[in-house]
């Protein structure tokens, strides 16, 4: 079983990829050649930083978006998006101006408005991971999460609360995207990781 890890200088690739290699998983490819993302049997997208600059950074490899979307979308390979890697899931994200995503999902990123001045942004720290309907990777429990705008939309799997709910993680048919970082989440990222790693949808 291969795994792309997708670099394309937006993601934290190295702490991805030891926690993915803790989790179990063997044939782990970190790649920006879209080749081997439309081989991959599983892959992962990583993201830190701007929305606008990880979509653009993104398009910018040569094919790759193209290879994702025939690969996840039309195939069905078991994809993970992780932070920015699931915001980019949405249609659209709207920091600093609007950005097309990759349009898998139905929805958009806006900046975290908070109902309370205690709740500031960003939203940082550890906070409950709570379900909102049953998927076989999402677990209630507590994650790592470092963000200052969320996803609003569609197939939204679990919430987290930040002075009112927060999407946590989205997915739909072979997909999958969490706003926290597994990687930075100990045990219960871990724990998401390998079920990632069993999955067969």
């Amino acid at each position: 079983m291969t795994l792309a890890l997708i670099d394309y200088g937006a993601g934290n690739l190295h702490s991805v990829e030891n926690a993915l290699r803790t989790a179990g998983c063997v044939d782990l490819v970190v790649t920006a050649d879209a080749d081997v993302v439309a081989k991959a049997d599983r892959i992962v997208l990583p993201g830190v930083g701007a929305y606008g600059a990880c979509a653009a950074a993104l398009r910018a490899v040569p094919g790759m978006v193209e290879a994702l979307n025939r690969r996840v979308r039309d195939e069905g390979t078991p994809f993970l998006g992780i932070c920015v890697g699931m915001q980019l899931m949405a249609d659209a994200g709207e920091e600093m101006g609007t950005h097309a995503g990759l349009g898998w999902v139905a929805g958009r990123v806006r900046r975290l408005e908070p109902g309370t001045m205690e709740a500031k942004v960003p939203h940082m720290g550890w906070n409950d991971v709570v379900p909102s309907v049953a998927h076989p990777l999402i677990e209630p429990g507590e994650a790592y999460f470092l963000h200052s705008f969320a996803f609003e939309g569609a197939d939204v799997l679990a919430t987290t609360d930040h002075a009112g709910p927060v999407t946590a993680a989205i997915g739909r048919d072979t997909m999958i995207g969490v706003q926290f970082h597994p990687e930075k989440s100990q045990r219960y990222g871990l724990a998401l990781l390998e079920r990632f790693l069993e999955w067969r949808p």
